[in-house]
């Protein structure tokens, strides 16, 4: 029993060295410029959502600021 759960590890790794030397890797010129990329869209995306943020808060305190004067 041993054995043949050495033996199954042995053969996942086998397997899994096999498949790793198909795999096609980028380029170090299109892992920059996706990572770049990537930056880039996460930084637009936090600021449009900062901006949003500030307006829907504007608009609570300015509809609890004209609840408070009725």
């Amino acid at each position: 029993m041993n054995n043949t759960i050495v033996e199954s590890i042995k053969s996942y790794f086998k397997g899994v060295k096999a498949e790793w030397s198909r795999v096609s890797w980028p380029d170090r010129r299109q892992v920059t410029v996706e990572t770049i990329s990537v930056i880039v869209i996460v930084f637009v995306f936090t600021v449009a959502i900062y901006f949003i943020d500030i307006v829907f808060k504007g608009t609570l305190d300015f509809i609890k600021h004209l609840l408070n004067l009725a």
